[in-house]
């Protein structure tokens, strides 16, 4: 007896929303109207004259199960671990998520009145002091709206800083030193804030270049520094007092990006070393939720000194009221609409409470430990290119798995047959064939462990089969794509193919 192929059934190879169009299916319904119907009276410059002929024609449940079905194919933090270095991929507990939704916050208009938001103010004003208290840096502002822009708005701090202080002469003082190690974002701000960039060296040990340092001070027209702690290798810069003190005594200031904090909160505060502006990811740290666009939160934090340059308005108190001040002549202005992303500040601010003192100190030595346990069960196996014990990232290269013809990508791309997010690769620079791999404190024994013998697996595997992991990944429904292609010839839209559209009717 033979079988009839069943051609129709529904697949995980999703087409797109508009290839499951059907004409005539609807997924919603108007209320009737109650004026009259303008289509034909739409002035011409007000339609579109492209080729897209319509929004797709589905079914409600045609919807649903469309979407559905590809968030299947998502990697999450709720999947697994997700090691991606620099980024500080951690579990966002879902009770800050409940506190986000009540609705006295969820649902305030951002243009309340203050007499009528104080809770909502009392919260930001709660959430800026502890900021102020894990960093030692008493003037915070919540309003940037990710971390590369609460970066910016640090850089121009310093900018209104040194231009008040040193007047016409400021001109003068526009050089700011980045380490070789650093994050992109770092020169790009300092570039649109009118600095020019110059890159100071690392050593063999992966610290910054002493010598270097001062060289490049004794140039002159030093505005600050921008650097990472503990650096984008990983690693604590043991000379931060100093290198704050050659460039305070140089006339500039410090700078320090605070993507790392996450391996300092409760330890050490970048204020006590003589950090002068810091911003903060409360997506990294605070584990608010992560990318996709937004919304985020990237708190500024500076010194006494700086505050007067912090954005308007700030949030202050007097007597028992909260209150919004505007009266701020020396203030860089406004760098977000409104007051900031509120519902990150929530969800940050339930993720202190909840932990305290105590546990703020345990995650981030428990973020350490992890990092530090997977650096000493790979160090024999993948090449480590610095000695120095890690702080909440371990980095690692090719060099070991090369001389099969397998590099990092080709590891990368095998990891995810394992079940595993690859870690943050090619990054930093300054190592070739990086593997940036952060653990975080969300993840335990087991996991650890499982992770290790993936790593060494593949290892194996560039031995007896390298074609094997060029061949990677092979348990996805796409496999190695030509990534360099698809960045610089992307396909954005969909056009429809009338002939497959017959033929599929």
């Amino acid at each position: 007896m033979s079988i009839k192929k069943v051609t129709s059934h529904p697949t995980q190879n999703e087409n797109l929303i508009f290839e499951r169009s059907q004409t005539g299916r609807i997924g919603y319904r108007l209320p009737k109207l109650d004026v009259p119907e303008t289509q034909d009276v739409i002035p011409a410059e007000f339609t579109r004259d492209d080729d897209l002929d319509g929004v797709p024609e589905v079914s409600e449940v045609d919807v649903v199960r469309h979407f559905t079905r590809m968030s299947t194919w998502n990697y999450s933090i709720d999947l697994g671990m997700y090691p991606l270095g620099s980024c500080t991929m951690k579990y966002n507990s879902r009770l800050n998520e409940k506190v986000a939704r009540l609705g006295g916050f969820a649902n305030l208009h951002p243009l309340t009145p203050e007499e009528e938001s104080q809770g909502a103010l009392e919260l930001i004003y709660r959430l800026q002091e502890d900021l102020a208290e894990i960093t030692g840096l008493p003037g915070v502002s919540l309003q940037p709206a990710a971390g590369a822009q609460g970066e910016m708005t640090g850089v121009m701090l310093i900018r209104a800083f040194l231009d008040k202080r040193d007047g016409e002469a400021s001109h003068e003082r526009r050089v700011m030193l980045i380490p070789d190690s650093a994050h992109g974002t770092n020169p790009a701000s300092a570039a649109l804030a009118g600095f020019t960039v110059k890159s100071i060296r690392s050593t063999a040990e992966g610290l910054t270049d002493m010598d270097h340092l001062r060289e490049l001070c004794n140039e002159g027209g030093v505005a600050g520094v921008m650097f990472t702690n503990p650096n984008t290798v990983g690693i604590f810069e043991k000379n931060i007092k100093e290198i704050c003190e050659i460039i305070h005594s140089a006339g500039g200031l410090v700078y320090m990006d605070g993507a790392n904090m996450n391996a300092l909160v409760g330890v050490a505060r970048p204020g006590d070393m003589g950090v002068d502006v810091i911003h903060l990811n409360l997506h990294k740290t605070f584990s608010t939720p992560h990318g996709g666009g937004g919304p985020g939160c990237g708190p500024c934090c500076c010194t006494a000194e700086l505050r007067e340059f912090l954005p308007t308005p700030r949030v202050e108190k007097t007597g028992d009221r909260y209150h919004l001040n505007y009266d701020l002549p020396d203030s860089i202005g406004r760098v977000k609409a409104y007051f900031g992303n509120f519902g990150m500040m929530v969800r940050a601010l339930a993720y202190i409470y909840t932990h305290g003192a105590e546990g703020l100190q345990e995650a981030t030595e428990t973020s350490v430990l992890n990092a530090r346990y997977l650096a000493e069960k790979l160090k024999d196996v993948y090449h480590k290119p610095f000695d120095s014990d890690c702080m909440h990232e371990a980095i690692f290269s090719h060099k070991n798995q090369t001389v099969t013809g397998v590099h990092t990508l080709d590891i990368a791309k095998r990891l995810i047959d394992y079940g595993f997010h690859p870690p943050t690769i090619y990054f930093p620079l300054v190592v070739d064939g990086a593997m940036l791999i952060e653990p975080t404190e969300s993840v335990g024994r087991a996991d650890l462990d499982a992770f290790v013998e993936a790593m060494k697996d593949i290892d194996a595997e560039a031995k007896e089969n390298p074609q094997l992991l060029h061949d990677a990944p092979q348990s996805t429904r796409i496999g190695r794509l030509d990534e360099a292609a698809a960045a610089r010839k992307p396909v954005l839209r969909w056009k429809k193919d009338i002939d497959t559209m017959s033929k599929s009717a």
